[in-house]
């Protein structure tokens, strides 16, 4: 099946017009033609199966035959990661943390970032397109970069940890998650969290936290942690 997204696509939609981009994809590029079927997704946990009742690479319309809808995961998943220096590592991250099952992603400038800036254009690209193959029905949301000290004091439901390299008394993040949480975790960039950042972590009532006995590259560690989240709720 090849699932194609769309966020303006609603549920009470009978029929559904494609911009001009999209219908010269689907018409010129993909070659689909009237009376096929597609499928296609809002990112809301609607699939919407199609047929395709105007192939115009200018204007391609289909006509909804059937509506599904597939519930939540039972657990919610936000992990607050120091984008990578080098650029390419954090995309793989997000591609695979989306393939994987997470549901929101913000970009932290630390004090030890070796990169102070990110633009979400790219990363919201990569993980449409890493919904699309994995087949999923709920785009995860990038957040706009944030500093570390302003986006602890945002309001967090469910649990908080804090992943870092320091020696200090941390629990094994494996070990001490549960199912059907609501939880953010922070994972630090390259020269890990400061350890000003780590107290002020604390003081907001993060846990402190490892991945395991090596220590793990910023997006290895994000993805480890959002598999581990996963693997404890399937």
């Amino acid at each position: 099946m090849q699932l194609f997204y769309n966020p303006y696509i609603k549920k009470e939609d009978k029929h559904f017009i494609f911009d001009k981009e999209e219908s010269k994809h689907i018409v010129k590029v993909l070659r689909k033609k009237e009376s096929d079927i597609i499928h296609i997704s809002n990112g809301l946990g609607y699939l919407f199966i199609s047929e395709i009742t105007i192939a115009s690479d200018k204007k391609c319309e289909v006509k909804i035959i059937e509506t599904q809808f597939f519930n939540p995961t039972n657990y919610q998943l936000h992990i607050a990661v120091a984008p990578t220096k080098i650029n390419d590592r954090f995309e793989w991250f997000l591609e695979k943390a989306t393939e994987i099952g997470i549901h929101e992603i913000t970009p932290i400038i630390c004090e030890h970032s070796e990169r102070k800036v990110y633009k979400i254009d790219r990363a919201e690209k990569i993980i449409q397109s890493a919904m699309k193959q994995s087949l999923q029905y709920y785009l995860p949301k990038v957040n706009e970069p944030i500093r570390f000290n302003d986006f602890l004091e945002k309001d967090f439901e469910g649990i908080k940890y804090i992943a870092h390299c320091e020696e200090q008394d941390r629990k094994s993040f494996k070990n001490i998650i549960k199912t059907n949480e609501k939880i953010v975790i922070l994972i630090g960039p390259e020269g890990d969290f400061s350890l000003k950042e780590i107290q002020l972590a604390l003081h907001k009532n993060f846990t402190p936290v490892t991945l395991g006995k090596t220590r793990l590259r910023t997006e290895t560690a994000a993805l480890v942690a959002c598999h581990t989240v996963a693997l404890i709720n399937e």
